[in-house]
């Protein structure tokens, strides 16, 4: 079982990147997905979840508006869209897949490597 993430990168403010979480071992579709991110010196932070239930996605209010969860089923991946992206999003971010969506990290059962996202000028 396994979660990969991908897509990470050095970004001007304003700028977009789509990240990527790619599971192997299981079905993706089965489970809520989540991302969160961890900035230097601050706790990890729920960005976006995704039920498994009713497919509904639900983002914390600092980035509604600007990112975007998608997923491929043909390809077993999840992918968030952020754009307008601000100095503020600086962080490395995480995939994780739980049995439903929770405010709480440790509620999630599998979780990727993390990717570097640094928005700078």
């Amino acid at each position: 079982v396994q979660l990969v993430e991908s897509g990470g990168g050095l970004v001007q403010p304003g700028g977009s990147l789509r990240l990527s979480c790619a599971a192997s071992g299981f079905t993706l579709d089965y489970y809520a997905i989540g991302w969160f991110r961890q900035a230097p010196g601050k706790e990890r932070e729920g960005v976006s979840c995704t039920s498994s239930s009713n497919g509904s996605t639900y983002y914390v209010d600092s980035v509604k508006g600007r990112f975007t969860f998608s997923r491929d089923n043909t390809k077993n991946t999840a992918y968030l869209q952020m754009n307008s992206l601000k100095a503020e999003d600086t962080a490395v971010y995480y995939c994780a897949t739980g049995q439903a969506c929770s405010d709480y990290a440790d509620e999630y059962n599998y979780w990727g490597q993390g990717t570097q996202v640094t928005v700078s000028s």
